[in-house]
C-alpha cells in the first residue's frame, strides 16, 4: 500500500482504523514518513504505541483513540484504508473535502462506490486501489 502511494519522507501517512499500527510504523521505518493512526479500540492503540517504541519510531508516529469519521485528517498527504466497502463509501465525502490537493488514498481490497480508482494493483492475491486528489 505504501509503495503504491509512493510514500516519501515528506509525507504524513494517516491509517484510518490502524489496528496494531503496523502500516504507520512501516511508513516511518521504511520510508521516513511521519504517521498517524486512528483507532477506536483503546487496547489496540496501546499496543500500537508499544510497537512504535520497540521499533524506535515513537518520535515519528502518533496513535489516536477515536472515531475515524471525526478525526482531523487535513494534514494527511497519504491515507491508507483497510475497512469495508460500506465504510469506504461513507468516508468518501470526508476524504474529498478534508484532504489537500495531491493527497493519495490507498484502499486494501475495497473500492469507493462511484469513485473510479486512478490505479488498481493486484498484490499477493489482494486488490489495492489508489486515488489521487486533484
Amino acid at each position: 500500500m505504501l509503495m503504491l502511494a509512493g510514500v516519501t519522507p515528506q509525507d504524513v501517512v494517516f491509517d484510518l482504523g490502524s489496528g496494531d499500527g503496523r502500516i504507520v510504523i512501516t511508513a516511518a521505518q521504511k520510508y521516513g514518513a511521519r504517521g498517524v493512526g486512528v483507532e477506536l479500540d483503546r487496547k489496540l492503540v496501546e499496543e500500537a504505541r508499544d510497537h512504535a517504541r520497540k521499533a524506535g519510531v515513537e518520535d515519528k508516529v502518533t496513535f489516536l483513540q477515536g472515531d475515524l469519521f471525526k478525526a482531523d485528517i487535513s494534514s494527511a498527504t497519504v491515507v491508507t484504508l483497510y475497512l469495508s466497502f460500506s465504510t469506504n463509501r461513507r468516508l468518501q465525502s470526508k476524504l474529498m473535502h478534508e484532504l489537500p490537493r495531491g493527497a493519495r488514498i490507498v484502499s486494501h481490497r475495497f473500492e469507493m462506490a462511484d469513485w473510479p480508482a486512478d490505479e488498481r494493483v493486484r498484490f499477493k492475491g489482494t486488490q489495492l486501489y489508489l486515488w489521487r486528489l486533484q
